[in-house]
């Protein structure tokens, strides 16, 4: 059974949030609405440039000087949100992971479709090791359509022989454009982030016009898994992208890669991103923290 906080919070979150049939615009408007701008006080935030990309550090004020480095390659359905809306996630981040978090802006898909989001993350990761960074210090963590970014971009890093990071968090990530998981295909509850084809049509925006739904860059559950860092993929039983994960990690088995799938209950899609606001979210945080603290100890 859920927590009390938590059915307090999804009571009191409005329906209507997402409809597919709103224009990039008004996407953009609802997302930025609920999302918060801000971290608490004593969090650092320090302006930085990655290669031409904008972005910035965030610590809490223990973590500062830590050397386990998070690449967060931030949600916003591919058509919106910025750096500021992921203080918050980013402190929670850098409190259970014990790390630096380092959160970026990627082009807007309206500005430019794929591939140009996966390559501003294969910039700023590649302007970290520049900077003397090692890659085994850092790990790739996305919430959300970053979540497939994320991943879409270490295969492409794998194909060109860079260094891998030491891992991968994908928090309730999106990785199959046309949804077609059970989660997706059968509700198992009111998810009010999201829905299947609110999520379609925001893929079509990222696809562009011309753009293939099944490209494994677009759709990180079609791509080759083999010779990848190990992978932790956090998502709700109820969100309606859980099947994106559980059946890339049936892939990657076979292909001899290291998949964790972690669904909690009830839980809905971005719930981790709540983290802090009630139990489940908070534990899921510390999972994540403890499977990190491993890879990059």
């Amino acid at each position: 059974m859920a927590s009390k906080e938590h059915d307090a919070l999804m009571a009191a979150i409005p329906g209507g949030n997402v409809d597919h049939e709103d224009p990039i615009k008004i996407v953009r408007e609802k997302m930025h609405a609920i999302h918060p701008n801000s971290a608490s006080p004593g969090t650092i935030v320090e302006a930085v440039d990655l290669d031409g990309i904008e972005a910035k550090w965030i610590a809490t004020a223990e973590n500062r000087d830590s050397d386990r480095i998070i690449l967060h390659v931030h949600g916003g359905a591919f058509v919106s949100t910025v750096i500021d809306h992921y203080l918050d996630y980013g402190e929670h981040l850098s409190r259970h992971l014990e790390a630096k978090v380092v959160c970026f802006q990627w082009t807007w898909a309206d500005e430019a479709p794929y591939p140009q989001a996966m390559n501003d993350t294969i910039t700023a990761y590649r302007a970290l090791l520049a900077q003397g960074i090692d890659a085994k210090r850092i790990a790739f963590a996305g919430d959300s359509c970053g979540g497939g970014i994320a991943l879409a971009a270490m295969c492409a890093l794998r194909d060109a022989g860079d260094p891998l990071p030491a891992c991968l968090v994908g928090l309730t990530p999106w990785l199959d454009a046309e949804q077609t998981g059970d989660a997706a295909m059968n509700p198992r509850g009111r998810d009010p982030f999201v829905t299947a084809e609110w999520i379609r049509a925001r893929f079509r925006d990222y696809a562009g016009p011309n753009g293939d739904l099944q490209d494994p860059g677009i759709s990180p559950l079609h791509a080759k898994l083999s010779g990848l860092p190990p992978i932790y993929l956090s998502v709700g039983q109820i969100d309606t992208t859980a099947d994106d994960s559980t059946r890339l990690a049936m892939r990657a088995s076979r292909e001899g890669g290291s998949v964790i799938v972690d669904i909690a209950t009830e839980m809905v899609h971005g719930y981790i991103g709540l983290c802090g606001a009630f139990p489940e979210a908070t534990e899921a945080m510390e999972r994540i923290g403890s499977w990190v603290k491993q890879r990059i100890p």
